[in-house]
């Protein structure tokens, strides 16, 4: 079975209907259905692996989103369900983001290790 990478540069920029970054979901699903999958967050999706976000209350005019997404819980999930979720160090300072306010359970890495990390995958998906 073929190893695939999903990289996630763009962030999810949401609709109201929708309910998770279809990207993510996306992988989930493939690796319930016994795909190989890992996930690297890079640019500004490095924002998914921030802890503590709580998009509950966003009002747009009148309208208020009732199921928000949750981003750092989705990716909790698929690393449970043994997905690798790697994000880009450089990234992340570039943003100003602390290093302590990310998740714990997901793999900081360095942009020069990127190569070694695509050569560990048949496939590269880039969205």
């Amino acid at each position: 079975m073929k190893k695939i990478l999903c990289v996630v540069e763009t962030p999810y920029r949401g609709t109201l209907e929708e309910q998770d970054d279809a990207t993510l979901w996306l992988t989930h699903s493939l690796k319930n259905a016994g795909s190989n999958m890992g996930v690297l967050l890079r640019g500004n999706a490095v924002n998914y692996a921030v802890a503590s976000q709580d998009p509950a209350g966003v009002v747009i005019g009148k309208l208020s989103i009732e199921h928000p997404v949750y981003p750092q819980k989705n990716l909790l999930k698929m690393k449970q369900a043994g997905i690798p979720v790697h994000v880009i160090r450089e990234d992340v300072e570039e943003r100003g983001i602390p290093l302590e306010s990310l998740v714990k359970d997901f793999e900081l890495i360095s942009g020069s290790e990127l190569p070694n990390l695509f050569s560990q995958y048949d496939q590269v998906w880039h969205w």
